[in-house]
């Protein structure tokens, strides 16, 4: 083995230049002057901005969410069960003044 302890896997040879007619050149420094362009910089951190605001606003309309479903459960549900139930309890009771031959009641107590 060599003097230089690896782990594993295999090292890929460097790529040759291609620098026909100078054009790595030119990319590059393309690149380079667009990547240190301080609108670029600006972009990124509007889109930064743009994402945390719509992390919290997700974040806080789901709690939101959660208090809205959990009150709906615990006082409205009851209510409309118990509304439910009053309404066949009135049923009830008009079906067996009927069948007694009573006069019907009103619907206004």
């Amino acid at each position: 083995m060599s003097s230089q302890s690896r782990k594993g896997g295999v090292t890929l040879p460097e790529r040759p230049s291609r620098s026909k007619d100078g054009q790595d050149g030119i990319i590059s420094r393309i690149s380079s002057s667009v990547s240190q362009s301080p609108i670029l910089h600006r972009g990124k951190r509007a889109a930064d901005d743009a994402a945390y605001v719509a992390k919290r606003l997700l974040k806080s309309t789901g709690k939101a969410a959660w208090i809205a479903g959990t009150t709906f459960l615990i006082l409205v549900v009851p209510l409309i069960i118990e509304m439910d139930r009053e309404q066949q309890l009135n049923e009830l009771e008009m079906q067996q003044a009927s069948l007694l031959g009573a006069p019907p009641m009103s619907a206004h107590k």
